[in-house]
This record gives structure tokens, C-alpha cells and sequence, in this order.
């Protein structure tokens, strides 16, 4: 009997941390690597360079692997396409991936569950992009369908002036016309996640919604479970993100980002999804019975899907990024030290400010606050990152 040979497109952190998991499991894990120095590399046993772009190199990498899985969304559906037709075990399949992909394709399928949305238009030019500015009231927020993440590709358009400006947004970097999203400018009391994942076979599994804490359009800190949620809410924030699941034919892992609404219809409207373990899910790596790396390699492979029950009553996910210490391992003594409850995850990224370059995760102990907890968990990501 042999084990499962997993590849994976795409060798960033995503891909770095489900490495472990495979290991723990006796999988093989291979990763297609941006270049030689890219986060996965060191953390796996083959990690051929190549262009996901280029549906060759796709083809030579896919060669001899059990399942093919994503470390990001930014293959060309249509080179997914051309590799199942090919017998290539893709997952999630590029049907499920687009919505991950493009957000008007997204938006449309919301729409067409009856799901709550924002209200939204696509748009062609400055032209239309004003005209429902006018008619739902500015400001509103104008996006890219395609490649944008961590705020990037995404920008509040406050009047007709600000409209006008954007003018270059309507052009794609090939010189061609394109039709952005623009989106109602949502009042929302704080984000959250809902977290879930699917197999090919249909079981799926939702690990609790949590709350988000974004700063300059980045995902810095996650509280898990949302604290003071109401129950129903919650509840009905799973149910969405299964059912997306389900509607969409994910498989692996989804991450429903949400908007909370408080008092307004089912209490929350859908910001974005992601296809792939994700940055708000983090804190299962040591909060929960079955990590979201463990998870999307057991979902991928169709093995029944593991318990995402917490370990603790709250657990606490804090993002170091780039800062004034370029030599994060001087620092290890004394963060260890400070808090030999904390559990240290190290991407293998050079520091550059604003990068993300770690996570740290910490679990509360009985009855402890959340403001204690996050007050930990910020202080020994604070020595890491500014060395002080």
C-alpha cells in the first residue's frame, strides 16, 4: 500500500504549514514553487520551480500525484480545466475555485442563493460607477474582480470627483477595457469568518465563526469564537458558509469573510471568499482537535473529515509582520520565555515591513479574559517583531 503524493501549487506559508500535516499523516507533499527561496520550500522534500501561469509546467508537476490543491487562487481556470480533461485530480475544481477568483462571478451566485450581499453593481466605466454612487448614496467601494488580496485591488470612492479618478482602474495591465465591482460601503460593527470545509463526497464540517481584526487592509489579529455573538447569528453564519459549500462543490477548505451587521437581517452580509486554508483559520493549528492544514488534506483526498472542536474556551491568532528586527530568531529566547504558553509559527520569509512573516497562537486558561488573552498574545509578537 502507498501513501497519497499531494501537490500543491503555489509554495507560500499556506503551503509551508500544511507540509507538517502530511508528514503526521505519512502523505508526500510536493509544492510548485515561485523560485527557489519562496516560504514552502525548506519545509518539503521537492519543490520544482515553475510558472502556475504556464499550463506546461502545470502538466510536469501534476505528473504522478494523487490529488493537485492550491496554495492560492490565481491558476487560469482554463489550465485547471485542460489538466482534468487530462485525468488530473484537481481539488477544489476550477467551478468551485472562480468564485474564489473572481468576485462578480462571486457576487452573482450569492445573489442567486438569496444570500445576503451588499448591494452591487458591476461597472463598465467612470459613467456607471458614478451613476449608482447617486442612486444608493456615497461612498462606495470600487474592486477588482480578479487578483486582489490583503487590500490590495479595492478602493472607497467618496463622490462624482472621486469617481473621475479612477478612470485608470478600467483598463487592464494588457491595455484591454475590463468592468470592476462596485459595492455598497457597508456600516458593520466587526468582521468575522466563517471557516468550514467539504469533501468530494459531500461530508463537511464548520469549525466555530470568529472574529477579525484588520489593520491597513491585513488580517492582524483573530479571536476564536467571536466573543458575545449571538448564538443565532452565528448559527446562521455556519449555515451560510456550508451551504456555500455545498452550492459551489467546494472541496478542501472555504473562508466566508463576513461583515456583522447587528439588528439588520440575518446580522451579517458576505464580504469575500477564499478557497484554500486562509489566514482567519490559523488559530486551529493549536486551538482546535483538527487543524484547517489537516482539514484541506483530508478533504482533498476524500478521507472523512476530522472534529473542529476547540481546545479552549477562547484562543487567540496574533500576525507579526516585517518591522524594525531583521533577525527574528534573536528574539526567540525572550519571547519563548515571556510566554511558554504561546506557540511560534515562522513563515522562512525575509523581513520586509508590512510583510507577513509569523503568527503566534495562544490559548486561554480557565476563566482567563479576552483582553488578557489578546494582551499575551500581543506582547510576545511585539518582541519578535520589534526586537525590543
Amino acid at each position: 500500500m502507498t501513501f497519497p503524493v499531494i501537490g500543491v501549487v503555489g509554495g507560500g506559508q499556506l503551503a509551508r504549514m500544511m507540509a507538517p500535516q502530511a508528514v503526521h499523516l505519512g502523505f508526500e507533499l510536493h509544492v510548485l514553487a515561485e523560485g527557489p527561496d519562496v516560504s514552502a520550500v525548506t519545509a518539503v522534500s521537492e519543490a520544482p520551480v515553475g510558472d502556475y501561469r504556464d499550463l506546461d509546467a502545470l502538466r510536469e508537476f501534476a505528473r504522478g500525484k494523487d490529488v493537485v490543491t492550491f496554495d492560492h487562487e490565481h491558476v487560469p481556470t482554463e489550465h485547471l480545466q485542460a489538466l482534468i480533461a487530462e485525468g488530473v485530480n484537481v481539488q477544489p475544481r476550477p467551478d468551485a475555485l472562480v468564485h474564489a477568483q473572481d468576485k462578480l462571478v462571486m457576487r452573482r451566485a450569492v445573489e442567486r442563493l438569496g444570500l445576503p450581499n451588499p448591494r452591487w453593481r458591476e461597472v463598465a466605466g467612470v459613467e456607471e460607477l458614478t451613476a449608482f454612487g447617486e442612486e444608493i448614496g456615497w461612498p462606495v467601494v470600487l474592486k477588482t474582480p480578479r487578483g486582489g488580496y490583503d487590500g490590495k485591488g479595492v478602493r472607497i470612492v467618496s463622490s462624482p470627483a472621486e469617481a473621475a479618478d479612477c478612470a485608470d482602474w478600467f483598463t487592464a495591465d494588457d491595455g484591454a477595457a475590463r468592468s470592476l465591482l462596485a459595492e455598497d460601503k457597508i456600516e458593520f460593527s466587526r468582521e468575522l469568518s466563517a471557516l468550514v470545509a467539504r469533501t468530494p463526497g459531500g461530508e463537511s464540517r464548520a469549525w466555530p465563526v470568529v472574529h477579525t481584526i484588520q489593520v491597513d487592509g491585513v488580517c492582524d489579529e483573530v479571536i476564536a469564537p467571536a466573543p458575545d455573538l449571538d448564538p443565532a447569528v452565528a448559527q446562521a453564519a455556519r449555515d451560510t458558509a456550508l451551504r456555500i459549500a455545498e452550492a459551489f462543490g467546494v472541496t478542501g477548505v472555504m473562508a466566508a469573510e463576513l461583515f456583522e451587521t447587528p439588528g439588520e437581517g440575518v446580522g451579517f452580509v458576505i464580504n469575500e471568499l477564499a478557497m484554500r486554508p486562509h489566514n482567519t483559520g490559523h488559530w486551529t493549528m493549536d486551538g482546535a482537535v483538527t487543524s484547517q492544514f489537516e482539514q484541506h488534506l483530508r478533504a482533498v483526498l476524500d478521507l472523512p473529515l476530522g472534529d473542529t472542536s476547540p481546545l479552549g474556551e477562547r484562543v487567540v491568532m496574533k500576525n507579526y509582520l516585517g518591522g524594525a528586527n531583521t533577525d527574528l530568531y534573536s528574539m526567540f529566547p525572550a519571547a519563548l520565555a515571556a510566554e511558554p504558553r504561546a506557540k511560534f509559527h515562522a513563515y522562512g520569509k525575509s523581513v520586509r515591513p508590512g510583510r507577513k512573516i509569523g503568527h503566534v497562537n495562544v490559548v486561554a486558561e480557565r476563566g482567563e479574559s479576552v483582553d488578557s488573552l489578546r494582551a499575551r498574545a500581543d506582547r510576545v509578537a511585539a518582541l519578535i517583531r520589534d526586537g525590543k
